[in-house]
């Protein structure tokens, strides 16, 4: 998050006004001559700021370094994975024995003791091993790249709390079983005791199936299988091959070739949802997710498809909870139409360019953009250094706009313009009832 210039997501964590009166009594104390007031007791319960940055949940957390002395970074709340993972900046400070495998991809080390989240500690120390991704010195600061966290709370952590996400307030719950008072349409789940993953019963057309809740991921998937399926089955859905906006997860190289296609509609525990944006799950991530669900499972819904609600996981009790807070469609596809890749450096590389009606959606070739440039700034704003999420809100707005793209390649910048698309256009009875609205 650097450059006066570039949008940037602030987490404010104000305590202002609760040192200030903290202080006051304590003065007054001291004046009086009485005793020191009792140290506030540790809180069962919090609720802070949250950032919605390319649909997924980030907030502030407070880590005990060997001094004594707390480091603040940003967590990612990652309900749909397991595993705890820590930048390797993070492990240094914290002197975390790390150990690495020998194809020096990942490292590994005990646990810290805890984290504190808006002043409430939560312990670690039932987590067997901390996964650290080894990355460069100039990348080390962050689990991934495009990201800024330096810390996830994993599935197998939260599982021992009551979590609620606001979405449209942009908050984050967490708080001993019984201590959130959760609202909406309930339903009950399958949790799996060991990793704390979550299976929905969903229903699609007369399909019944299993559909993770997967707040950490961006964007929803299912399996090749039941894609396919419903793509043969409704041809006129939308779809597109290749990934804009939301669905421009990490920038791997295969995305480029997945398929993207709306769902005309599911049911999911007591919600019924419409206008579906769903992924074809590739299949050693589909593998990974059954594994780990430890039933079977069709895919997973993801925060970009839940941005209306407030959604509450009560574990102890197996339910979600899913409380309507907005009406609101937002517009993640009517974006420029480019895939992109965040680097360790900061850089972001144009890995292709989106089709839309059979063409290019972005001018190609010696006087356009091809693959292997580096996008270095929007409407003169650098993107270097930003999260994808940020990226991704200078290249949206209103279909039909132009953006200037200043473009890097072989050292030489220039400029493109290009238009801002809709991709993936709504069903044709979404589309109709918006008209009429």
């Amino acid at each position: 998050m650097r450059g006066s210039e570039r949008p940037t997501i602030w987490l404010q964590f104000g305590m202002m006004t609760f040192c200030g009166v903290a202080c006051a009594l304590l003065l007054c104390s001291f004046v009086a001559g009485q005793e020191k007031p009792a140290a506030l007791s540790a809180p069962t319960s919090v609720t802070v700021p949250a950032a919605i940055d390319h649909n997924r949940i980030v907030i502030n957390a407070d880590v005990q370094l060997p001094d004594g002395s707390t480091q603040r970074v940003h967590a990612w709340v990652d309900n749909g994975n397991p595993d705890l993972y820590l930048s390797r900046r993070l492990a240094t400070l914290l002197g975390l024995a790390v150990t690495c495998s020998d194809n020096n991809q990942e490292c590994s080390a005990p646990p810290p003791r805890e984290i504190s989240v808006g002043g409430m500690k939560i312990p670690l120390a039932g987590v067997k091993e901390v996964k650290i991704p080894l990355r460069p010195v100039n990348a080390a600061t962050v689990l991934a790249a495009g990201m800024s966290a330096e810390i996830n709370l994993p599935a197998s952590v939260l599982r021992h709390y009551d979590v609620l996400v606001d979405f449209p307030g942009h908050k984050f719950s967490i708080g001993a079983p019984g201590t959130i008072h959760f609202r909406g349409p309930s339903g009950k789940v399958q949790i799996n005791p060991q990793s704390g993953l979550i299976q929905v019963p969903s229903q699609i057309e007369k399909g019944k199936y299993n559909l993770a809740l997967d707040l950490g991921s961006g964007v929803s998937f299912l399996s090749a299988e039941q894609f396919d399926k419903l793509a043969s089955a409704h041809p006129d859905w939308p779809h597109m091959t290749g990934t804009v906006g939301s669905a421009n997860l990490w920038g791997r190289d295969d995305e480029l070739k997945w398929k993207v296609m709306r769902v005309d509609r599911a049911q999911y525990g007591p919600l019924f949802l419409a206008n579906l944006v769903v992924i074809e799950f590739p299949d050693d991530r589909m593998s990974l997710l059954a594994k780990r669900a430890g039933i079977p499972t069709t895919g997973l819904i993801s925060s970009n498809s839940l941005l209306n609600y407030r959604v509450g996981i009560d574990y102890a009790h197996s339910t979600v909870y899913f409380e309507f807070g907005r009406n609101f469609n937002f517009p993640d596809f009517d974006v420029i139409g480019l895939t992109l890749r965040p680097e360790d450096d900061g850089r972001f590389t144009i890995l292709g360019v989106a089709e839309i009606e059979g063409k290019p959606a972005v001018m190609q070739g010696s006087d356009g953009v091809q693959a292997g440039d580096s996008l270095v700034a929007v409407d003169g704003i650098a993107v270097s250094g930003s999260t994808m999420g940020q990226v991704w809100a200078m290249l949206g707005g209103t279909p039909g706009q132009d953006r200037t793209l200043t473009i890097e390649r072989g050292g030489r910048q220039f400029t493109v313009t290009a238009k801002v698309q809709h991709f993936l256009a709504e069903l044709p009875d979404e589309k109709e009832n918006r008209q009429k609205k």
